[in-house]
């Protein structure tokens, strides 16, 4: 039995490569989620650093093995299908008071899945940009959707 080891070792430059765009995925997932975590929401810090290095990682290896634009378009549609599935999971519907919980945490899954995605195929300006927008959405826009909502019934204020 012969097994071509040596052949699957990559060189400097290739390791490098690889090295700094799981890096920067984790970095991004890290972002996103510690300000999931400073919010107390159960999918926190190290789940989004792993969500966004976990789809990174998929699509290094279909990269570095040498897939073409079909089967890397079926990696990343895998991706954002079994992301769909993760964030699904983190939806909750509560019946008796009429919620619906986990949207968000269910969205900042999927974006940050995309972000790794992102780190994954080198587009590091993408990464960047959208890492600080989903930032963006989830601490900034809180504070204006707080803002925008109607006090609950029997607890308004006085005007």
């Amino acid at each position: 039995m012969n097994i071509e080891w040596a052949g699957d070792l990559p060189n400097a430059q290739q390791l490098v490569r690889v090295s700094i765009r799981l890096l920067i995925a984790m970095a991004a997932g890290a972002v996103i989620g510690a300000q999931r975590e400073a919010t107390g929401k159960a999918a926190g810090f190290r789940t989004h650093v792993l969500v966004a290095l976990g789809s990174a990682i998929f699509v290094l290896a279909g990269f570095e093995y040498g897939f073409g634009n079909d089967p890397m378009s079926r990696i990343i549609q895998g991706l954002i299908t079994g992301m769909g599935f993760i964030g699904g999971g983190a939806i909750l519907k509560l019946a008796q008071d009429r919620q619906i919980k986990g949207l968000t945490t269910a969205g900042s899954i999927w974006a940050t899945a995309a972000v790794g995605v992102a780190a994954g195929l080198g587009q590091l300006a993408v990464v960047l940009v959208a890492t600080v927008l989903t930032w963006v959405v989830l601490a900034v826009f809180a504070k204006w959707e707080k803002k925008l909502k109607p006090a609950k019934a029997g607890h308004e204020e006085a005007e």
